[in-house]
C-alpha cells in the first residue's frame, strides 16, 4: 500500500517537515500513555500539536494482526485505516485520517497512522460520569444522538466490534448534538441480521447503565425508529448478557 497523505493536511504537514514517514516516524514526543505490547510487538500513540491544529500520532513496529485474507500479519494500523476509510464512504461518521504508511525492514514491520484530534468532542464515558447533572433536554440529544449512530452503522452493513462508550465520541454543534466513532480494528460487515446487531449493541447498553431504564428504552427507540419493538429488543439483549455471563 503506498502511503496515504490527505490533501487537507498536506500543505500543514509539509511546511512542518512531517509529511513523510520517515519524519513522522523520527518525530520526538512524549507518549499519551504506556506503549501497548500486546502481539509480539509495540504500538504507542503521541499528541502532535501544529499551530492551531492538533493530530494524534500512533506508531507501532510488528504489532501485527491475522486474518483470512491475511493469514501471515499485517500492521494493526492499516486495518483501522482502511476501516476509516469505508466509513467514510459509507457516511458513517467516524476520525479523519491524515496520514498512513507502512515499511518492511530486516525482521521488523512499522506503521503510522495520523489522525486529527477530536478536540471539542467528548466520550460519552465522560457523559455518563455526570449524567446525573445534565439537564433533561441534553441527556435525550445526546441519547438520541447515540441511536442514531449506532443505526446508521447497522444499516451501513457494518459492526464496530468493540461498541463501547469510550469510543463513541460527542458533541453540540448549532444546537444539535452529533456523534461518530473511534477504534474502528475490529470493525467487519454485519453478516449475520439480528444477532450481529445484538451482539453489537449489548456492550454499549450493559457499560450505558447510567442513562437509566428510560434512557434505554428511548436509545432502542431511535435506533430501531419503532417505539414497538423495544421490549422485544430488550429481552434479546437481556437474553445475550446472561449467555455471556454463564460461560464466564
Amino acid at each position: 500500500m503506498r502511503d496515504f497523505l490527505a490533501e487537507d493536511d498536506r500543505a500543514l504537514l509539509e511546511s512542518h517537515g512531517l509529511a513523510s514517514f520517515d519524519a513522522l516516524w523520527a518525530l520526538k514526543l512524549e507518549a499519551v500513555d504506556e506503549p501497548n505490547v500486546e502481539r509480539g510487538g509495540w504500538s504507542s500513540v503521541f499528541r502532535l500539536e501544529l499551530g492551531e491544529r492538533a493530530y494524534y500520532l500512533k506508531r507501532q513496529s510488528n504489532h501485527l494482526t491475522r486474518s483470512l485474507l491475511r493469514p501471515l500479519g499485517e500492521p494493526t494500523f492499516a486495518r483501522e485505516f482502511r476501516n476509516i476509510q469505508r466509513y467514510q464512504q459509507l457516511g458513517i461518521p467516524t476520525l479523519q485520517a491524515s496520514f498512513f504508511g507502512s515499511r518492511k525492514l530486516a525482521g521488523e514491520r512499522r506503521a503510522i497512522l495520523l489522525t486529527r484530534a477530536l478536540d471539542g468532542w467528548e466520550d460519552l464515558d465522560s457523559c455518563l460520569a455526570r449524567w446525573p447533572q445534565l439537564d433533561a433536554p441534553c441527556q435525550t440529544a445526546i441519547v438520541r444522538a447515540v441511536g442514531e449512530l449506532a443505526r446508521d452503522l447497522h444499516q451501513a452493513g457494518q459492526v464496530h466490534g468493540c461498541f463501547y462508550p469510550k469510543h463513541i465520541f460527542l458533541r453540540e454543534q448549532d444546537g444539535r448534538w452529533e456523534a461518530c466513532l473511534i477504534d474502528l480494528e475490529k470493525t467487519r460487515p454485519l453478516l449475520l441480521g439480528c444477532r450481529d446487531r445484538i451482539k453489537d449493541l449489548e456492550p454499549l447498553l450493559r457499560r450505558a447503565q447510567r442513562m437509566g431504564s428510560e434512557g434505554m428504552r428511548a436509545l432502542l427507540a431511535t435506533y430501531l425508529n419503532d417505539e414497538s419493538a423495544v421490549e422485544p429488543w430488550l429481552q434479546r439483549l437481556h437474553q445475550r448478557r446472561m449467555d455471556k455471563e454463564s460461560r464466564a
